[in-house]
């Protein structure tokens, strides 16, 4: 197999009929596929299969033999020049980075006015728009770190997710489920007023704010 000056970043997609390779940018992974190039030997070999399948037999098992070998053959000098071919197909699809060595794509990572990829020389109206998205991102987060979005939960409280008696969903810092109206976590040991709320002495018998009878 020959040498060849070009991106390591590659797939064979090549088959038993042919030879297609994928190149893809060093930086970003994009990529593009070569033209498919039949194989004689690989047309071949479908043929020798498809004649010993019709005669049958021991006809069938030597074409088999014959056309692994043709397959075989797919794997040398064949498939190198197939590779070169494609090569020099995608190519001039990429520019190579004189400082890195990478093989990049002209339009996503190639900063033409540099001419180096954007991995060695970035775009500045690029890196300006990424820092001040992330500067803002940051500033939002201190911001947000100095407003007090729980003062109404109390953290030496009892913390509860559901309702004990109706298994209803309970809202931070609520004293009472909103699906059945009895108290939660530490209000559950008080007792209430049945018409105002109020919070009443143990024992009584009456509300001391509306009268109402308990």
């Amino acid at each position: 197999m020959g040498s060849h000056a070009f991106t390591k970043n590659y797939a064979d997609h090549s088959n038993d009929t042919g030879y297609q390779f994928e190149f893809n940018c060093d930086k970003c992974g994009n990529g593009y596929r070569s033209t498919f190039q039949n194989s004689v030997l690989g047309v071949g070999s479908k043929i020798a299969k498809g004649l010993g399948s019709l005669f049958g037999g021991g006809n069938f098992w030597a074409a088999g033999v014959a056309a692994d070998h043709m397959k075989d053959g797919l794997r040398g000098k064949g498939w190198d020049d197939a590779f070169q071919k494609a090569i020099e197909e995608i190519k001039p699809k990429f520019h190579q980075c004189t400082r890195c060595g990478n093989w990049v794509c002209p339009d996503v990572c190639w900063n033409a006015q540099r001419q180096l990829c954007e991995g060695c020389a970035p775009d500045l109206a690029e890196e300006a728009a990424h820092h001040q998205a992330h500067i803002a991102s940051q500033q939002i987060a201190e911001k947000m770190h100095k407003v007090d979005l729980v003062a109404n939960i109390d953290p030496a409280g009892e913390m509860l997710a559901q309702c004990p008696h109706c298994k209803a969903r309970i809202q931070p810092g609520k004293k009472f489920c909103a699906g059945c109206g009895k108290p939660v976590g530490a209000t559950a040991s008080k007792t209430f007023c049945t018409s105002c709320g109020v919070q009443l002495a143990a024992g009584s018998k009456f509300c001391g704010d509306c009268g109402h009878s308990q």
